[in-house]
């Protein structure tokens, strides 16, 4: 099914007042209206990296937590009622093995959570199950798996994993794998999707489990596009209108071409993916890191290169954009595609300390709302932008699976 493109024009709330004789609403009237907003509204953030962070940092995120981005009673002063938690499967686990294991570990642990702290989080399997549980004063957990590599070689482990409540694959990380070609990789076996990486495409459509092209080459999410019988999703990137030749973030051609197949971006709110000029300054610090880590054979995943990596970015601090970069990617989402495909996928505790000034924490999406409320965006946009959109493509992919012929 081709879904219509409707191309707006974003005002200002400044333009559109003054075209009606007001003056703008007073500062702290339209911060108290993103705040009611943030509570009022379905709020789904499609990536959240909890369960690697908690590998490293084992805090009870069901209180207040000194470090990481999430925790119980931030994402309720920020009005969060969906958090997709990230089952984050490092690219090493394609050479040395056990992506498998190390995936149902992390599943393990978000189940964990839901079962020891139920009044604070809820699991959820279906879009039903998000109508039903939001609202109630817990935060919802739904699945994604971000690295198709647990797959291993089996197709019939999508079905595992789906029955394990994952509800989005993204298909690659930081290396091509088994399925797919990487943005990040210079090594493109596939030149796109490979073989088995099709045949999963079809079986995730059947499954009912959405199909992520974040993170994927250009050809990669292209074929995916064209294959996938269901909407599909970038669950966390970005423009790469603002970012020129950094394939990780998406095209203007990817962008429409998602868009038309009823799909939708989730915007990353990661400094590196909103703003060319601090994504330069941190690659070039990654790069001295990533020399010193060779010289001193330091595994780039271990304990000690995570603390060598804090210490550096704290001596190194590079000037943080500020919320309202965020807002332009969303912008230029609607103006290419409408305001019908676009969401939030924040990659909260997963940039590290790399978030822009206004949302550095699950607590203050309501900085975004309001920045989109000056910009001109109507309540019924935020409550696409915030969790409809999102919804919708998810719904559509389990009506679908549900018609899907059996292989």
């Amino acid at each position: 099914m081709v879904h219509s493109l409707r191309r707006l024009p974003v005002l200002t709330l400044a333009a559109a007042s003054m075209s009606c004789g007001r003056v703008p609403p007073a500062e702290d009237a339209l911060a108290s209206r993103a705040a009611r907003l943030g509570q009022e509204l379905i709020l789904v953030d499609t990536h959240i990296d909890v369960p690697y962070r908690l590998i490293a940092s084992p805090d009870n995120v069901a209180g207040a937590t000194a470090g990481g981005d999430f925790d119980y009673p931030r994402a309720m002063r920020g009005g969060l009622d969906v958090a997709f938690m990230s089952i984050y499967v490092p690219a090493s686990y394609q050479d040395k093995g056990g992506a498998f294991v190390f995936a149902e570990q992390l599943i393990d642990m978000v189940e964990g959570l839901v079962r020891d702290h139920p009044q604070q989080f809820a699991l959820a399997k279906s879009v039903a199950d998000v109508r039903r549980g939001s609202g109630r004063g817990r935060v919802v957990f739904v699945l994604g798996m971000e690295n198709g590599a647990p797959i291993e070689q089996d197709p019939r482990n999508v079905r595992h994993f789906q029955a394990r409540g994952i509800r989005y694959i993204t298909l690659t990380h930081s290396k091509s794998n088994q399925l797919s070609d990487s943005s990040y990789d210079d090594n493109r076996p596939w030149r796109g999707l490979s073989p088995f990486g099709k045949q999963i495409v079809a079986e995730m459509n059947r499954a009912g489990v959405m199909v992520d092209v974040s993170h994927l080459s250009d050809e990669a999410a292209r074929q995916a596009i064209e294959l996938s019988t269901s909407p599909l999703i970038a669950s966390h990137s970005s423009c790469r209108h603002f970012t020129p030749g950094w394939e990780r973030n998406l095209s203007d051609e990817l962008i429409v071409a998602l868009a038309e197949r009823g799909g939708v971006v989730q915007v990353n709110f990661g400094s590196s993916f909103i703003d060319d000029a601090y994504r330069v300054a941190r690659q070039a610090g990654s790069d001295e890191l990533d020399r010193y880590f060779e010289e001193q054979r330091i595994e780039k995943e271990s304990e000690d290169a995570r603390a060598y990596r804090d210490s550096y970015w704290r001596d190194h601090p590079i000037p943080r954009p500020a919320v309202g970069r965020v807002a332009d990617h969303i912008d230029h989402i609607v103006r290419l595609a409408g305001v019908e495909h676009v969401g939030l996928g924040s990659d909260f505790d997963g940039v590290g300390d790399s978030l822009p000034e206004g949302l550095r924490d699950v607590s203050q999406y309501p900085n975004l709302i309001r920045e989109l409320l000056v910009r001109g965006y109507t309540e019924e946009d935020l409550r696409k932008i915030c969790g409809e959109n999102l919804l919708r493509v998810w719904a559509e992919v389990e009506q679908r699976a549900e018609r899907e012929p059996a292989p």
